[in-house]
């Protein structure tokens, strides 16, 4: 039976450097594998570091490489530093996003196209990347929100920015199957992180709160478990979009 471990595997982290990605680096570390820690600016190059030290302390090699992902040339480059470095590219994982909560009725183009060039373009070109230079069997995880299945306001551009990674995933999927490359979507609920609480009001924290299992928000404890089992285990998962939220939404 094929052995389906992290163990000297190379996986690539969008967003590698704090949260949830740099929660994922040192998951995947301590599970053997060698981890390119991706950060998209300065202000986040000690975050960076310390991940990287993180994962050479749990025993793995580590790279942090800067890029700024709506550029597809720095997507390339990403990748072209981890087969360089590695020799190949096992698992890629995109926890990249950007959130908005304002009105349709006062959003801005230039703001519209920013949302969507992180939220959508950068996702786009991260799994043909990803498709690109995988090696056979393969992962590809990016990372949505569960706000795909509710219905509310406020997050047109988030959301609908978001939305398009389903229909990424199902084609990826079937087209990169040939190689056995799985590719998957995981759409957490409201994330108890430092991009959420801004977007909101105490009232609507509650609210959101109380939506879900133990009146919570989802934790990135909650998420990098799920993202690591179809990185191995759940190979068989292909072209999904999982929704794990604490019953906050459902579809």
């Amino acid at each position: 039976m094929t052995e389906r471990t992290l163990r000297n595997k190379v996986v690539v982290i969008g967003g590698g450097a704090k949260n949830l990605g740099g929660l994922l680096s040192t998951n995947f570390a301590e599970a053997g594998a060698n981890v390119v820690v991706h950060y998209h600016s300065d202000a986040s190059a000690g975050d960076a570091e310390k991940t990287v030290t993180a994962v050479k302390d749990a025993g793995a090699d580590a790279i942090a490489v800067q890029g700024d992902l709506t550029r597809v040339a720095d997507v390339r480059g990403l990748f072209d530093t981890a087969v360089d470095t590695f020799g190949g590219v096992d698992v890629a994982v995109n926890t990249t996003g950007m959130v908005l909560r304002k009105p349709i009725l006062e959003t801005t183009e230039d703001e519209y196209d920013r949302m969507f060039g992180i939220n959508a373009k950068a996702a786009y070109f991260f799994i043909q990347e990803a498709g690109r230079r995988l090696n056979d069997n393969g992962k590809i995880i990016s990372l949505g929100t569960s706000l795909l299945a509710a219905f509310t306001d406020g997050y047109s551009t988030y959301a609908g920015g978001k939305a398009p990674l389903e229909h990424f995933t199902r084609a990826a999927a079937k087209e990169f199957a040939d190689r056995g490359i799985s590719v998957n979507t995981v759409a957490p609920g409201p994330m108890d992180t430092p991009f959420f609480y801004p977007q909101e009001t105490p009232e609507r924290v509650e609210f959101h709160k109380s939506q879900a299992l133990g009146n919570q928000l989802t934790r990135i404890e909650d998420i990098a478990p799920i993202v690591t089992f179809l990185a191995t285990e759940g190979w068989w998962f292909t072209g999904q979009t999982l929704f794990p939220n604490g019953g906050y939404t459902t579809r």
